[in-house]
């Protein structure tokens, strides 16, 4: 195992132990999954099991609005996007999920699409 997978999963952990510690207090959890091409973002509820919004690069609402899929725009706008679908499912407050990913670049561009439309977390 090389040091750089090493300090992967050592993040990895660290995030879901921070993560069950806020969940089990009954709050929901934004994760964000991304790929080269593309970046998801679901608002879980990890209580009864259940994935309450969901947002990505490919959903028909946003495909045709965005010039590239695999970009910091196009991420800020599915937090965006995200936030509002929440919002009208009555979730304000959430626990960011990031898994193993610095916070940087897409994941924090999403981040900051989701507060700019009244995300809390």
């Amino acid at each position: 195992m090389s040091k750089d997978s090493k300090s992967f999963c050592r993040r990895k952990n660290r995030v879901r132990t921070k993560l069950r510690l806020a969940t089990k207090k009954g709050g929901v959890r934004l994760s964000v999954f991304r790929s080269n091409c593309h970046i998801y973002a679901q608002v879980i509820d990890d209580n009864n099991g259940k994935t309450l919004v969901a947002m990505s690069t490919l959903d028909t609402e946003l495909r045709d609005k965005l010039k590239g899929t695999g970009n910091k725009t196009a991420a800020e706008e599915v937090g965006k996007h995200l936030a509002r679908r929440a919002l009208k499912a009555g979730i304000q407050k959430v626990v960011f999920d990031r898994g193993a990913y610095l916070y940087h670049g897409r994941v924090e561009a999403l981040a900051m699409g989701a507060r700019a439309e009244g995300l809390e977390f």
